[in-house]
């Protein structure tokens, strides 16, 4: 009688839809695509536009807000929101500004002091969260305009610290051109390749698939491809600005911590299920404090490099006290650049691109002598907008927010 062989057909892979892929590989897709029209826009409607000058100078205005999303963007993976962002970034430039100036403090020495209140503030308002359960919502608005008014109180008579000469205007006044711009390039795409590398390496030791083309070649390739345009652009006026480079780092470090560090993945555990989470052994409420920290001390950086750029520090700084649409812009850019405001869900380059979105409307309008009031209600407009597709795109996923 004959053996009969019986062999295992693999099992195929379920097909995803589309909205599936929306919410996960293809997130950036769509904001891609709009930043990509909106260029063409305003490049259609200024020549001034398209320039290496105006293009540096793009990329200088969107630091700013581009850092203070990053910051908020663990915060929102916990499924949190820290309204006191734009404050902290006010009150500890002032503090850095008040070391310096009236106490002869080197920046050396003020400048980290600066970040780490900045992160003891933001760990703070979330251990009231945690411990008390007020929600984020109240406890960080109640804090941020207790900050304005203590900004207001450290604040001189001038009501303004003025910060040339002290060795801080030279973070945006430093710019890095010729073959060291190049060769820091190349280290960022080598050091890009190896988180790449090694988070294919996570997953395939997972038993999870990685195509090598799919997920090693194409991404670097883009990054590569996309650095070389972005350097050469930026040489052709000056060269690298400093606070460019302190964004790719900051993007760098931020993607190995959220893709390749357990505390990464509490962040998204938290956010997608907390009660779940806490289950599962996570400390929640440290990883909240956590968060928040980490977003409180990148808003204090945030703050640093923006009296940089105004040399001096006063009353408006951080967009806080008196106004200012710094915290509202820093919200918009997250979410625009796809981070959900449900929690859970979000990638390192949304910071980057919602800033560089916001930053193109500002900058275009601008070019075509749009009055700021047409600004602010276009960038409302895309919040609305970002936040609508993010709850169509969970609904067509099957996720629920609460």
């Amino acid at each position: 009688m004959a053996n009969i062989i019986i062999a295992e057909v693999p099992a195929k892979r379920p097909r995803r839809s589309f909205g599936e892929l929306l919410s996960n590989d293809l997130r950036a897709l769509p904001i891609v695509i709009g930043l990509v029209a909106l260029g063409f826009f305003f490049a259609s409607q200024s020549d001034v536009f398209l320039t290496s000058r105006n293009l540096s100078n793009l990329l200088i205005q969107s630091t700013v807000v581009g850092i203070m999303a990053l910051g908020l963007m663990f915060v929102l993976l916990v499924k949190e929101i820290d309204l006191s962002i734009a404050a902290i970034n006010g009150v500890t430039s002032v503090l850095m500004a008040k070391f310096i100036v009236e106490f002869g403090v080197s920046p050396w020495i003020a400048v980290p002091v600066a970040i780490l209140i900045g992160a003891a503030i933001g760990s703070c308002s979330a251990r009231w969260v945690t411990f008390v359960g007020v929600p984020s919502f109240v406890v960080t608005l109640g804090l941020g305009l207790a900050l304005n008014g203590l900004q207001l109180m450290l604040l001189p008579a001038t009501a303004r610290y003025g910060l040339q000469q002290t060795g801080i205007e030279m973070i945006a006044l430093t710019n890095i051109s010729g073959v060291w711009a190049w060769l820091a390039l190349v280290l960022g795409i080598l050091a890009y390749a190896g988180l790449v590398v090694s988070d294919v390496a996570r997953r395939q030791r997972a038993g999870l698939q990685a195509p090598f083309m799919q997920s090693v070649v194409m991404p670097i390739a883009a990054a590569a491809a996309f650095g070389a345009v972005v350097v050469a652009i930026l040489i052709s006026h000056q060269g690298i600005p400093l606070v460019v480079l302190i964004v790719a780092v900051l993007l760098g470090v931020g993607g190995y911590v959220l893709n390749s560090t357990r505390f990464g993945l509490y962040l998204y555990a938290v956010g997608n299920n907390e009660e779940a989470a806490r289950r599962a052994g996570i400390k929640v409420s440290t990883i909240k404090m956590a968060a928040f920290a980490i977003a409180g001390g990148i808003a204090a950086l945030a703050g640093i490099i923006g009296a940089s750029r105004t040399l001096g520090v006063g009353v408006f700084s951080g967009g806080g006290v008196g106004g200012g649409t710094l915290l509202l812009e820093s919200i918009a850019a997250a979410v625009i650049g796809g981070v959900s405001l449900f929690g859970g869900r979000g990638s390192i380059h949304a910071a980057l691109l919602g800033a560089l979105v916001i930053g193109t409307v500002g900058n275009g309008l601008n070019l075509m002598g749009v009055e700021n009031e047409v600004r602010l209600i276009v960038t409302g407009l895309m919040l609305v907008l970002a936040v609508s597709i993010d709850k169509l795109i969970e609904r067509a996923t099957g996720h629920q927010s609460f």
